[in-house]
C-alpha cells in the first residue's frame, strides 16, 4: 500500500489549494451580503487587458513575437549547431599531425558553423610557408565567413530590438491616446462623469505597463543573445586558429629545438 501514499499526498494537496482558491471567493461574495451591500467582482489580469482598448492588440502581437522568437534562437544557438565537441577535438587531432586535408574532409561532413568555416579557412593554408602556413591568408578567409554567415543571425537577434522600441511606442500611443479622451471627456461633461473620466485614464495606464512587460524583457533578450552569438563565433574562430596553431608546431618542431638556449636541457 505504501504506494498510494504519493498519490494521497498529491490529492492532499490538490485539496488544500483548492480550498484556498474557493474560501476567499465564499467569504468576498459573503460579506457583502452580511452588510447589505452589493458585490463588487475583482479586477482580473484579462479584465484589465481588455481595459486597455485596442492598443493591446498589437502589443500582444509582439509579445507572441518576443516569445517565439527566444525560443527560436536558444534552439539555434547552441554548441551543437557552432561548436560540435566531437569534430573540434577530430579536427585538432588531425591538425596537430598537418593533416589538413582530413580536417577539411571531417568538417565537410558536419553543418555546424565551425565545420562551415574550417571549410572555407583551411583551404588557405600554404604549405609553401613552413613559418606560419599562410596564417595571414586563412585569417583573412575567416573575417570573409564570419561577414557572410553572421549576417542573417543578426538580422533575427535585431528583432528584439525592433519589438522593444515598438512596444515602447506602441504603449506611449496609448497613453497618449488615453490622456486626450481622458481630457476631452472631462470637457464634454465639465467634469461631471468620473467613470468617464477613470477610464480614459486606466486605458493611458494600461497601455503604458502593456509596452513596457513587452519591451523591457526585450531588451535584456536582446543583449543575451547577442552576447551569446559573438561568444560562440569567437570561440569558433579560436578553435580555427589552435589548430593551425597545431600544424606550425609541428612543422617547425626541429627547428624549434634547434633554438632552445644554451644550458637548458631538453626533456
Amino acid at each position: 500500500m505504501s504506494f498510494l501514499q504519493p498519490k494521497r499526498q498529491f490529492l492532499a494537496l490538490g485539496g488544500v489549494v483548492l480550498l484556498s482558491l474557493i474560501v476567499p471567493e465564499v467569504w468576498s461574495q459573503d460579506a457583502p451580503a452580511a452588510g447589505g451591500e452589493e458585490a463588487i467582482a475583482p479586477t482580473t489580469l484579462m479584465d484589465m487587458i481588455l481595459g486597455g482598448g485596442v492598443f493591446m492588440l498589437p502589443i500582444g502581437i509582439l509579445s507572441i513575437w518576443m516569445i517565439t522568437l527566444a525560443v527560436f534562437m536558444s534552439l539555434q544557438l547552441s554548441k551543437k549547431k557552432y561548436i560540435p565537441v566531437g569534430l573540434r577535438d577530430e579536427v585538432l587531432g588531425f591538425m596537430s599531425d598537418v593533416r589538413v586535408r582530413s580536417s577539411i574532409d571531417a568538417a565537410a561532413q558536419d553543418s555546424s558553423y565551425l565545420g562551415r568555416m574550417i571549410v572555407s579557412a583551411y583551404p588557405m593554408v600554404d604549405a609553401t610557408d613552413p613559418e606560419t602556413l599562410g596564417r595571414a591568408k586563412v585569417e583573412d578567409a575567416i573575417a570573409d565567413f564570419t561577414t557572410r554567415e553572421n549576417l542573417g543571425t543578426m538580422v533575427f537577434v535585431g528583432y528584439f530590438a525592433v519589438i522593444a522600441q515598438g512596444a515602447t511606442m506602441l504603449g506611449l500611443f496609448g497613453t497618449v491616446s488615453g490622456m486626450v479622451l481622458a481630457f476631452d471627456s472631462m470637457g464634454l461633461s465639465g467634469g461631471s462623469d468620473p467613470g468617464a473620466l477613470a477610464k480614459n485614464i486606466s486605458i493611458a495606464l494600461i497601455t503604458t505597463a502593456g509596452g513596457l512587460v513587452v519591451a523591457i524583457p526585450s531588451i535584456f533578450l536582446f543583449y543575451f543573445f547577442k552576447n551569446r552569438f559573438n561568444r560562440m563565433v569567437s570561440d569558433a574562430q579560436q578553435v580555427v586558429i589552435q589548430g593551425l596553431e597545431a600544424a606550425v608546431a609541428t612543422v617547425n618542431a626541429d627547428q624549434m629545438l634547434a633554438r632552445v638556449p644554451e644550458g637548458i636541457a631538453e626533456t
